[in-house]
């Protein structure tokens, strides 16, 4: 187990370039599943997460060349459907949570597709009912092993149906999104999800040759194509990434440039930011957030009520910022209640926060009000496991706003979403060493 040290209190200064997005890769990848045919994907981020995954698909048979820094050739043209009900697959994707999204294309293509319960985040329950009542919506037979959690799907051919998602589950609609593409006949998908990362499956799997509409909507209409093709796609840089260094920035008093953000694919996170009090300048596709001397305050609601920053589905604002949002609001002018309305467990972590000095209030497990302390009263350095990605990174922002030297324990939590953070930190003068 690896842990940071962490000398706190430095304002830092430059530019940090995202990272490609985590959430679109874990996608992207499964979709290579479809076609026999070599498809190239660039930005792929070197985590801990994707990595898993592209272990996997190597294990599955597929040939993959990597051609240049986050850039790699896939070709699934001898697939191993036996490693499928093999001990070790059962092992490995137990270990990832985006694991669960060969299972769409893998039925699509070849008949059947099997996993074992995803791990991840312990964050609260992240159930796969939306996947699998889909896939059955298709025409396939499903069948659950309650002994070793094992996972399967059976169908000689999938025909398209209409369904109403019972939730816009974002890996839910890309995993049938992908089954469907194959599928005999027409599609609809109601109540779909239709954040960035989804619509850059359905725009790659266009190129591929599926015949997708709607997309950017929350009705997709997929007409069902006998093959898929090889294509050529590059991932968006990551959303929560820039939600994170836009955090880090506040809470440290620094001046940082993100780069290439990628403004129109943002939706409501640098207005959500503005609200907290943070100054958001756009220069061409860049963000520029000058150095906060004088602190930052919440805007409240126009009737004096205090805000709330709530989760939803896209286009609404995404729940994994929701952890950073509640460490900014810890040195704010003001109030904030966060709202954390998907999973029960992701605001668990503020006692770490409490520790260090944080003012804030658990309501339950979805709620927190938080009273910042305007920088009149540092946060203070202490020692601290990461739970998870989101909290990982929001008690590593915390720790580098602290007064003193502070210790992250867990941080194989933090590298499973974040590449190289400690090297990238150094490289805007951050004070953090990894110890082993």
């Amino acid at each position: 187990m690896a842990t940071f040290i962490i000398e706190g209190g430095h304002q830092l200064k430059g530019s940090i370039q995202p990272q490609g997005a985590k959430n679109e890769a874990l996608q992207i990848l499964c979709a290579v599943l479809l076609t026999p045919e070599t498809v190239t994907i660039h930005n792929i981020p070197d985590i801990i997460d994707v990595n898993k995954l592209i272990s996997l698909l190597e294990k599955l048979g597929v040939k993959i060349n990597k051609i240049g820094s986050g850039s790699y050739t896939f070709k699934a043209d001898e697939v191993n459907m036996k490693y499928l009900e093999s001990a070790e697959f059962k092992e490995d994707g137990k270990g990832l949570r985006g694991s669960i999204m060969i299972v769409g294309p893998l039925l699509a293509r070849f008949g059947k597709g099997y996993i074992p319960k995803p791990g991840g985040d312990k964050i609260g329950r992240r159930r796969l009912d939306t996947h699998f009542e889909g896939f059955i919506s298709l025409g396939a037979k499903f069948r659950y092993n309650r002994e070793d959690h094992f996972y399967g799907v059976e169908a000689d051919r999938l025909k398209g149906a209409y369904m109403l998602l019972d939730e816009a589950s974002v890996t839910g609609t890309a995993n049938i999104v992908m089954a469907a593409v194959l599928a005999e006949g027409i599609t609809t998908i109601y109540n779909a999800a239709c954040e960035p990362y989804l619509q850059q499956l359905c725009k790659m799997l266009n190129r591929m040759g599926a015949k997708i509409s709607g997309v950017g909507s929350n009705m997709l209409t997929i007409e069902g194509v006998d093959a898929l093709g090889g294509t050529e796609h590059r991932m968006l840089p990551d959303m929560i990434e820039i939600g994170s260094w836009i955090g880090l920035a506040a809470m440290t008093k620094s001046e940082l440039t993100i780069k290439n953000v990628s403004w129109d694919d943002l939706g409501q996170i640098p207005d959500v930011f503005r609200k907290l009090g943070i100054t958001i300048e756009r220069k061409g596709e860049d963000i520029h957030i000058p150095a906060h001397k004088d602190g930052y305050e919440i805007q409240n609601y126009i009737d004096g009520s205090i805000l709330t920053v709530a989760d939803a589905p896209w286009p609404g604002f995404t729940p994994d910022l929701l952890s950073i949002v509640l460490v900014i609001a810890t040195q704010a002018r003001g109030a904030v209640l966060v709202h954390q309305k998907m999973f029960e467990s992701r605001l668990f972590f503020v006692d770490k926060l409490i520790d260090m000095g944080a003012k804030i209030i658990l309501c339950d497990p979805h709620r927190a009000t938080v009273i910042g302390h305007d920088f009149k009263s540092s946060l203070k350095a202490t020692t601290m496991t990461s739970p998870d990605i989101r909290a990982g990174i929001s008690l590593l922002i915390a720790a580098l706003s602290a007064k003193g030297t502070s210790t992250i324990h867990n941080i194989e939590q933090i590298d499973r979403g974040y590449e190289r953070i400690d090297e990238r930190l150094r490289a805007i003068g951050a004070k953090i060493t990894r110890v082993s």
